[in-house]
């Protein structure tokens, strides 16, 4: 396509020229006969630098006698308005076609998001990390203290997603790592090409549509699809909806049923968009109408909730046959957070009005709104989009069978009554009066991480107690160990799924040849590769022994690089000091023991020793070693006072949660409970919700750091150094 616009002079405002000459932003459209002959003409014109044709015209002079002149710039349109590449393959036969879609593989992977409650695993993993690590410095065998450790740490972990609270389940539906409808699709289907526009002007980002097949079987895919990051998010509008997007899934749904594909939808949004713009153009009316179209559709519709489902916008594509819920999924007509800005005029209330609003997957099932619990791994469906994947496919695919049986009559009769039998109420029955419930699981069966931290310190406190010295490291226990990683290495190459990844990398490392450019390919894909090996890695929870191994491994390459490193040394410095020194040093040991016995001291000892030092130091310097200088044993007041100033900090952190939290009232209401019955059910369920909140609010990180600076500081100053020794470190005196 190409255009060309016209500019004139001397007309009014515009950029003047030396010769007079003016040109103009804005077009003059003239007539056919005014340039029908010259227009098309390339003689008259005279082509200038920029691009552009000129021409003076004759006949036309303003009242200086100057002319006009006519500019023409000639301009190229793009060679496709729409996305479509230069050359198609019309012999496609699987995959997904990605020039039709916004949706492109991250550059970077993202980065692990640990959510508030996850915290003291997290902690607690590196602390059983460190314990392995101080058991090898030591050359202990703890090795069945370690398992045991590693099992409570498992059961902890799999305790804690079991009993997770509501508010906890929608920190996890909204984790920043979620897959989304997106996500999903393409890990699900063999084929797939996404459609775009409302046919009405716009095309909604926040709404996805388009056509994949499962086992050969096409389907009609519609979703709510979030950002991956924040360029992302505010693409896609935060998965928020405009009435175009839901005007697009309306169009789509007609299509299907037209065709007869059966409908599957991916619910992940907190609701529809509602600013002004989207209320002038009918948010309201475009939710009613798919609510209602939906209702008369002749295929099966199959919807699975990823994520949150808030609301109206929600429901505007989930009115289906068979209902699905991922199990750490949530539904709601109103956020918490609003709720609890309504209710209580706080959002510090979340937490309570989540579990008033019954708004997790296994409310709704236990309500016959969603009609199944699809599993999510341990840490939520982001520690294993695949797996994740593979399980609504396979609930997608049993309830299809089951839907496709149906004929049209019965299949609009069972989405009625699916809706019809939500809700309900009795009549002429007696109110059941109130009986108990055992609602919370018992804590005795329970592990939480403070039992699993008490064992940890006991566990430390044995390895800085033991008095045995560490055994040599010999050669056939580090081949050993080499040999333990990589086995615990391949395996865990296996269960991320890229074995077949390292097995290709391996065969064109064996077949690559002195090529440069084919070596820095292969280095790209091995970098490529580990990233995402170590990306799997870090995610807490797993893979627990092999990091054991591997922070095993670089501690015994540092102690023998640091054996080595001070064997040399300490040969060095033993061949320069003199014999005389050597002896002065042995005699000043002797006096120093015959001092801690209550012996009277040498003052010719004393001067002896203060001039031996001096020969020492001068010594060491002459083997360019720095002096760093002498230890002195720690004063047990002044650890006594730091311990008595973090527990006043600690004291204080915690008073300005609970009033920042408002949780005086409930800390009253548990006194006067206390005071009725101290062992009654009320009392244990205050207790827990108070320690619960204040564990949520608590930013505890630093308050860690500083116990854990106390606790070395603590171990090292148990160990007596002699005021007037010189010591040494990584070769630094």
């Amino acid at each position: 396509m190409t255009t060309i616009s016209l500019v004139a002079g001397n007309c009014g405002r515009g950029r003047g020229y030396e010769d007079g000459r003016f040109e103009f932003r804005s077009n003059l459209y003239l007539g056919k006969d005014f340039l029908a002959s010259d227009l098309f003409n390339n003689n008259p014109f005279r082509r200038r630098a920029n691009g552009c044709l000129s021409k003076a015209l004759k006949g036309f002079e303003n009242g200086n006698g100057r002319r006009f002149r006519v500019i023409a710039r000639v301009k190229k349109g793009k060679k496709h308005d729409y996305p479509w590449p230069d050359n198609i393959d019309l012999d496609i036969k699987d995959g997904h076609l990605t020039y039709l879609s916004h949706f492109k593989p991250l550059a970077e992977k993202p980065k692990p998001v640990t959510l508030p409650f996850e915290k003291p695993l997290v902690d607690l993993e590196k602390k059983i990390i460190e314990v392995c690590r101080m058991a090898d410095e030591t050359g202990l065998d703890f090795t069945d203290q370690i398992g045991a450790l590693e099992n409570k740490y498992q059961q902890a972990l799999k305790d804690l997603y079991t009993h997770l609270t509501p508010i906890q389940r929608l920190a996890i539906a909204r984790h920043p790592n979620r897959p989304t409808a997106l996500d999903h699709i393409l890990n699900i289907t063999e084929k797939w090409v996404e459609l775009h526009g409302d046919r009405a002007g716009y095309d909604d980002p926040a709404m996805v549509t388009g056509i994949g097949t499962m086992d050969g079987k096409s389907y009609m895919f519609i979703g709510q699809q979030k950002g991956r990051n924040t360029k992302e998010n505010i693409f896609r509008n935060f998965a928020m909806p405009t009435p175009h997007g839901y005007r697009k899934a309306l169009r789509m749904m007609k299509y299907a049923d037209h065709h007869g594909l059966p409908i599957i939808t991916f619910v992940d949004t907190p609701g529809a968009y509602a600013d002004l713009k989207s209320e002038e153009l009918g948010q309201g009316e475009a939710i009613a109408h798919n609510l209602r179209t939906m209702f008369g559709l002749k295929v099966p519709i199959v919807t699975v909730v990823v994520g949150e489902g808030g609301s109206g916008g929600a429901l505007a594509i989930a009115c289906p046959n068979k209902l699905f819920m991922l199990e750490n999924s949530v539904l709601y007509v109103a956020s918490p957070e609003a709720c609890a800005a309504i209710l209580w005029k706080s959002s510090q209330a979340a937490p309570k009005a989540a579990e008033k609003l019954r708004i997790t997957a296994q409310e709704h099932y236990k309500r016959k709104i969603a009609d199944g619990i699809i599993p999510e791994p341990l840490g939520g469906a982001h520690a294993d989009p695949v797996w994740t994947s593979q399980q609504i496919r396979f609930a997608i695919t049993r309830a299809m069978d089951e839907l496709t049986k149906m004929d049209t009559e019965e299949l609009l009769r069972h989405r009625m009554l699916k809706f019809r039998s939500i809700g309900g109420f009795q009549e002429g029955k007696p109110v059941e009066p109130e009986r108990k419930r055992n609602m919370k699981p018992s804590d005795a069966s329970m592990l939480n991480a403070a039992d699993i931290e008490s064992d940890l310190e006991k566990l430390k406190k044995n390895i800085l107690e033991a008095k045995v010295p560490s055994d040599p490291i010999t050669e056939k226990a580090i081949e050993k160990l080499k040999q333990d990683v990589d086995n615990e290495v391949t395996r865990a190459f296996i269960s991320m799924g890229l074995q077949e990844k390292l097995e290709s990398l391996k065969l064109e490392l064996s077949r690559a040849s002195d090529n440069q450019t084919l070596n820095r390919n292969l280095k790209v894909k091995v970098d490529k590769l580990m990233q995402e090996f170590k990306q799997n890695l870090s995610r807490p929870g797993t893979y627990l022994g092999l990091k054991q191994k591997l922070e095993k491994l670089s501690m015994v390459s540092r102690l023998i690089e640091q054996k080595e490193k001070g064997e040399k040394l300490k040969a060095e410095v033993n061949q320069k000091i003199p014999s005389e020194i050597k002896e002065k040093l042995e005699q000043l040991q002797t006096a120093q023991a015959n001092l801690s016995k209550g012996d009277p001291l040498d003052e010719d000892l004393v001067a002896e020793a203060v001039k031996a030092k001096k020969e020492l130091i001068e010594v060491l310097k002459s083997a360019n070693l720095e002096i760093v200088g002498v230890a002195k044993r720690k004063a047990a007041a002044e650890l006594q006072e730091k311990i008595v100033n973090v527990k006043k900090e600690i004291d204080g952190e915690i008073e300005r949660v609970i009033d920042v939290a408002g949780l005086h009232g409930k800390i009253e209401e548990l006194k006067a409970e206390m005071a009725i019955d101290s062992s009654s059910p009320k009392v244990e369920k205050l207790q827990a919700e108070i320690k619960e909140e204040i564990r949520t609010s608590l930013d505890d990180t630093a308050l860690k750091q500083k116990v854990e600076n106390l606790r070395r500081e603590f171990a090292t100053s148990s160990e007596e150094v002699i005021d007037d020794k010189v010591i040494a470190e990584n070769g630094r005196w």
